[in-house]
C-alpha cells in the first residue's frame, strides 16, 4: 500500500490547524503589522518546495507556504474579530 496521499492529508490538516493560534497570537502581539514576515515565509517555502525531490516534503513544504499566505488575509479578518469583541484586545498596544 501506499499511505503518501494519507500522509500529505493529515499534515496539511495539521498545518492548517498550527496556523490558526499563530494567527491569533501574531495579530494579539503585533497586530497586522507582521503581514509582511507570512509574506515573505510564504513565498520562500513556496520556492523552496519546487526544489525539493521527494513529492512528499515538497507538498508538506508547499502547503506551509500557501498557510503562510492564507495568513495574511487571517490576519486581517482576526482583526474585525477583535474589533467585535470576538477576541481578547492586547492593552499594550
Amino acid at each position: 500500500m501506499y499511505y503518501e496521499g494519507l500522509i500529505i492529508a493529515a499534515s496539511t490538516f495539521f498545518i492548517i490547524g498550527i496556523f490558526h493560534p499563530i494567527v491569533i497570537k501574531a495579530e494579539y502581539h503585533w497586530g497586522v503589522r507582521c503581514w509582511p514576515l507570512f509574506a515573505v515565509v510564504g513565498a520562500a517555502l513556496l520556492l523552496a518546495s519546487l526544489f525539493i525531490g521527494s513529492t512528499l516534503w515538497a507538498a508538506m513544504v508547499g502547503v506551509t507556504g500557501c498557510s503562510s499566505l492564507w495568513s495574511i488575509l487571517e490576519l486581517f479578518e482576526q482583526r474585525k474579530r477583535v474589533q467585535k469583541g470576538w477576541f481578547p484586545k492586547n492593552p499594550k498596544r
